[in-house]
């Protein structure tokens, strides 16, 4: 032992003495920089690789699963109790190697129980969450008497080997402890019942939660208990839902039946199924005209209201509507809801219509949304792959911007961009509770390209990169790989803004059509699938030729940016050296806009040049110039005698850059 201890002492006498030759920090930067040349590989991503479900071809490897969850739900609403009471199977179809010894249920609706844990976007109403008042497993009784979760979110509680039981019931994830384990390759049914007070909040408060406008319109989401995502990365995903971040569901079969007043419209995910018992005969008729033509036909209209004119006859009506290949189910109703339609035709497919739900007096904020969410349904569909689902619906409400399958809360403020979630999540079920920017950022990406459609120009993504360089390394900046529920103020940033300015960047290096292409092939690959990070980063590199993962590293793990300028410019007999420097820790290829007086000398060709115009060239060296280490890189050029007037680093705005200034030199 104290041989140990002495030698233990030498070994920090020794370290201590090191660290005092080391030169101490005098400047920002560096003298020199390591640059990281691949991407952080977590233990789970490992696994995933080693046991073959996932693939560095960015594919889905060949021993690739995901559950799959079947809801049969019957759900009835009180408008005077603002209350949902419900009762579901679910069908869950273990398809893992793994034989299943426990269940987790999300319970989203306890994030407004007085006690719970939450983010600022939660309505200020409190409620007694999500009840559950019966559970059956495989036809067994659970116990649902509240256990303890041993101070973790769906922790283990006090199961025994005689009864099934739960834990975290009085939170958002809850563990149900099985007596006997669900064999891989069979099927579970789960028998629940519950029920769910809508809660109301002000000025449409809860953005990704239900809403409700008084007693007389209601957006239930996350209403029912959902089983949560079990994948072969984690196992069940027992992230507790906060609020801001999103969420990472089953892909699965609906069945629905929702009950409400006579007079009252629903609203949902999927077809409906019975339009003969719920609808006059009138919209019945105007129904089934939708598909003829681009214009909005009116189903109900506002003069409409009440059993025998909104609805068929009967103090109750129950709505029933299917949906197949969806990962979620969410729906709307209202007392006095107008209905109009118009369609969509996609590439491949032909029309589908669109529904637009929404209340008389707000009818200004719909005028153009039929008509938004129409180009966007046919831009997306050429742009990735055609719309996967047999309609689009458009629910109005306190909730104005939020995506589930086949249904956006919004009005035309956000229909594009909801709009474009039919593809991600909706159709590339991403972990979003994790990895925010593999969905809401990819739509901001999207956005920007339909918006130029739109207006019938060509897109233009310059700029976005030094846009970038101004905020990266803000103190409330996270890196886009941390969680979402971690993000704190960051979270916007993080999950929306920032994913555009990486792929301008990327397509800055390889060209945006080549990004778009890889994309595009992506989408069709990982279609109704679970991507990892991973996964695209790979796909992305596979399909765009080459190893970018120094790239994918400082954008994803890092808020590091490429800092250029230009130092120095020296001509001898008309070679040019330009002295580029880079501050940030992120590198960068070396392009160099090269501008020409209009006469002089002919202008030599260079194997790294390209002519823009008469009097315009335009360098790149690879971002391999800098892999030494050195910040500063002598670009040589030779284009002869011909006077150069400027010379612009990055002349596209590409790459992160907080001061664009003194990326340019001019002749004097």
């Amino acid at each position: 032992m104290l041989i140990r201890f002495t030698l233990l002492l030498f070994l920090i006498s020794l370290t201590a003495a090191s660290a005092q030759n080391l030169p101490l920090r005098k400047t920002i930067e560096t003298s020199q920089r390591s640059i990281r040349l691949d991407v952080p590989m977590t233990n789970t991503i490992r696994k995933a690789f080693q046991a073959g479900t996932r693939d560095f071809s960015g594919k889905p490897g060949p021993n690739y699963w995901q559950l799959e969850a079947d809801f049969t739900i019957q759900a009835s609403l009180d408008p005077t109790t603002q209350t949902i009471t419900g009762s579901e199977k679910i069908s869950l179809h273990n398809h893992s190697k793994d034989d299943l010894k426990t269940i987790v249920l999300r319970l989203d609706h306890n994030l407004f129980r007085p006690e719970a844990q939450r983010g600022a976007s939660v309505p200020a109403e409190a409620t007694d969450g999500m009840v559950l008042t019966s559970l059956k497993v495989a036809g067994q009784v659970a116990d649902l008497k509240v256990a303890p979760t041993m101070g973790r979110p769906g922790g283990a509680g006090n199961a025994t080997a005689a009864k099934v039981s739960i834990s975290g019931l009085t939170q958002t994830i809850a563990t149900i402890n099985l007596t006997e384990p669900i064999k891989a390759g069979t099927t579970a049914e789960l028998d629940i019942e519950w029920h769910t007070k809508l809660p109301g909040g002000p000025n449409g408060r809860g953005h990704r939660m239900t809403q409700r406008f008084d007693s007389k319109l209601f957006q239930p989401t996350q209403w029912y208990p959902r089983l949560a995502k079990y994948d072969d990365l984690r196992g069940w995903e027992t992230s507790p839902y906060l609020g801001p971040s999103e969420f990472y569901n089953n892909f699965g079969k609906f069945d629905v039946r929702i009950t409400v007043p006579g007079g009252w419209i629903v609203s949902g995910t999927g077809l409906l199924q019975n339009p003969n018992e719920v609808l006059t005969a009138t919209a019945r008729q105007r129904l089934s005209t939708v598909l003829n033509s681009d214009e909005e036909v009116t189903i109900v209209g506002e003069k409409e209201k009440g059993p025998g004119q909104a609805t068929a006859l009967g103090d109750k009506l129950t709505w029933h509507f299917m949906a197949d290949k969806v990962n979620d189910f969410a729906w709307a109703t209202a007392d006095s809801f107008m209905w109009k339609a118009t369609r969509a035709t996609i590439p491949g497919k032909g029309p589908v219509p669109i529904h637009l739900f929404y209340l008389p007096e707000r009818a200004k904020f719909f005028e153009r949304a039929g008509k938004i969410s129409r180009h966007a349904l046919e831009f997306y569909s050429k742009l990735w792959a055609p719309y996967p689902f047999p309609q689009l619906t458009l629910q109005d409400g306190p909730s104005a911007g939020m995506e589930y399958p086949m249904v956006i809360n919004s009005n035309q403020g956000a229909a594009d961009h909801e709009t474009a979630h039919q593809w991600w999540p909706m159709m590339l079920g991403t972990n979003e509770t994790r990895y925010g920017w593999m969905d809401e950022g990819f739509n901001q990406y999207m956005n920007i390209l339909s918006a130029a459609d739109n207006q019938n120009k060509p897109y233009n993504l310059d700029g976005l990169g030094q846009s970038y360089g101004r905020m990266s390394g803000s103190e409330n900046e996270a890196p886009m790989m941390w969680s979402a529920n971690d993000a704190g103020s960051g979270y916007g940033f993080q999950t929306y803004q920032k994913t555009p300015l990486m792929l301008s960047m990327l397509g800055g290096i390889v060209g945006d059509e080549a990004v778009i292409n890889a994309m595009k092939k992506y989408t069709a690959v990982w279609a109704y699938k679970h991507p990892s990070p991973w996964d695209y980063i790979f796909f992305m590199n596979n399909e765009l030729g080459q190893n970018l993962e120094w790239f994918w590293y400082y954008w994803l793990w890092t808020t590091e940016a490429v800092e250029g300028s230009i130092q120095e410019v020296t001509n001898t007999n008309g070679k040019t050296t330009v002295v580029v420097h880079q501050a940030g820790q992120m590198p960068s290829p070396v392009v160099l806009k090269v501008e020409f007086e209009a006469a002089g000398p002919a202008i030599k060709t260079m194997p790294n040049a390209k002519m823009i115009d008469a009097t315009t060239a335009e360098v790149t060296w690879p971002v391999s110039v800098w892999f030494d280490g050195q910040r500063t890189f002598n670009a040589v050029m030779n284009f002869g005698k011909r006077k150069i007037k400027k010379i612009t680093f990055d002349p596209h705005g590409r790459f992160p850059d907080a001061n664009a200034a003194d990326n340019v030199w001019v002749q004097n």
